[in-house]
């Protein structure tokens, strides 16, 4: 059990990819009016490098907040000095290059320190060498008792955490009934832990990255292709916000256009409703059940559809209308292949395609709203 543990954490240490200040704001501007007068946990932020507390105390009296913490594991080196705050000559000698403790910052105001007509960072680091971090007793890791008390003191939670830790995440956040504004990888939609949550309109997909991918500052290999390849980030792609708090591109209706036909259209084998391979070809006249990409949960507005499963675990929505053999998977496989493997039809949609049994990418069930 302690290897288990440890290589867990170890593992959630490699998972921290520093998200863009510009990446921040592009999605923080559609959710102003939730922040006034809110108490914000940044809890898997260095606060002396992340920018998610540099986007906060920049915008903590013109956004109205409360007040703002942020928290950090310890443990994880240094990197990207540009992000420190302590960067400048003299600023750092208290700090300086070290391995990161983890502690916390809780900012309650920001005000012109040093009187140059202005509230800066310049004044939040004047500010933080006049009440400076304190460190925790353990290892900052959010799932600590030291940390959910700072989580419950909060309202809203924003943050790039783990992704490997997604779930433990996202159902702590769920069971404290907390706000939230996180990234994650759009592979956490198809989690069961995840999607009966997005199912049940208690979490759903912010404004996003422009192409659905993301550059995120740091220190491992950036494995990108030349022509998106930035020094010192590595691209991320299916990167996507997760929250509860509403915005207005929710509520945009889908503008539905293509007419049902059965060969376009074609049924599925094992349950009843028509693959749909892409979301902007949804029939505008068919009002039964359709299978369509994860993707389409980017332009799901709730009082226009709604979610009734997913091919995957299907089990968990009583939407499952046939099982396959081991044989049949075998020679679907083999027929679509034309050498032995197992094709797993039961975790997916199945059509016919020039005869073949097929199955479909990972779909999502939906059906039109009267």
């Amino acid at each position: 059990m302690a290897n288990k543990s440890l290589g867990a954490a170890k593992k959630a240490k490699k998972d921290e990819f520093y998200t863009q200040l510009q990446d921040i704001a592009n999605e923080l501007r559609h959710y102003r009016e939730h922040f006034r007068d809110k108490v914000v946990l940044c809890n898997c932020d260095d606060p002396y490098e992340s920018n998610f507390f540099k986007f906060f105390a920049l915008n903590f009296n013109a956004w109205g907040l409360k007040k703002l913490i942020c928290t950090c594991y310890d443990g994880s080196p240094i990197t990207g000095k540009e992000l420190d705050l302590f960067a400048r000559e003299g600023m750092a000698a208290d700090y300086g290059p070290r391995e990161r403790r983890a502690y916390k910052i809780e900012l309650t105001d920001v005000r012109d320190v040093n009187g140059d007509g202005a509230e800066d960072l310049q004044d939040v680091e004047l500010i933080l060498r006049q009440n400076p971090p304190v460190e925790l007793r353990g290892n900052g890791d959010f799932r600590s008792a030291e940390c959910v008390e700072l989580l419950k003191e909060a309202d809203i939670v924003c943050t790039n955490p783990p992704f490997s830790l997604f779930r433990e995440y996202v159902a702590l956040l769920t069971k404290y009934e907390k706000k939230f504004l996180i990234i994650g990888h759009q592979n956490a939609i198809t989690y069961k832990e995840i999607f009966p949550l997005i199912k049940e309109n208690k979490i759903w997909l912010g404004y996003g990255f422009k192409g659905g991918a993301g550059h995120f500052i740091s220190h491992y290999e950036d494995v990108a292709t030349a022509g998106d390849h930035i020094e010192g980030m590595i691209r991320v792609s299916g990167v996507n916000w997760f929250t509860n708090l509403d915005h207005d591109k929710r509520h945009e209706p889908l503008d539905l256009w293509k007419h049902y036909t059965p060969e376009e259209y074609p049924h599925y084998d094992n349950y009843d409703a028509i693959e749909v391979g892409k979301t902007q070809d949804i029939p505008c006249d068919w009002d039964g059940v359709m299978g369509v990409p994860i993707t389409f949960l980017d332009k799901f507005n709730p009082e226009q559809f709604e979610i009734l499963g997913m091919c995957e675990n299907l089990d968990l929505y009583h939407l499952k209308t046939k099982l396959y053999s081991k044989e049949e998977c075998k020679q679907a496989y083999f027929k679509k292949f034309g050498k032995k493997g197992t094709y797993d039809l039961n975790a997916s949609g199945v059509v016919f395609r020039d005869g073949l049994r097929e199955k479909v990418y990972q779909r999502i069930l939906i059906r039109k709203r009267s």
